[in-house]
């Protein structure tokens, strides 16, 4: 099995930067602790507009495929109360190894 990346553009609405940087930084603490990770950039030229990188052992285990636990589920609705993430933000892109 190969690991499994997404790189999602986030949209965070005005006002809501707190929220979405503590709900991200809650997930990416249970993410490390699960075995997968999560990183997060904010883009140098727009304040509201960030890069997560969410990264599992495998497709079928990752967070845009597989059913979460309840906490993360509960994480990733705080996200997505403030936050949108833009049309290709669930694209899956696969290790090459060589």
């Amino acid at each position: 099995m190969a690991r499994t990346l997404t790189v999602s553009r986030v949209r965070v609405r005005p006002g809501g930067e707190a929220e979405y940087l503590a709900a991200v930084q809650a997930l990416a603490a249970l993410a490390e602790s699960r075995g997968w990770h999560l990183w997060v950039f904010r883009a140098t030229g727009d304040s509201q507009l960030f890069l997560e990188c969410s990264e599992s052992r495998s497709a079928e285990s990752h967070r845009a495929i597989t059913e979460r636990p309840a906490d993360e589920r509960w994480l990733e609705e705080r996200i997505r109360a403030v936050a949108t993430y833009l049309p290709d933000a669930w694209d899956l892109w696969e290790e090459v190894r060589s």
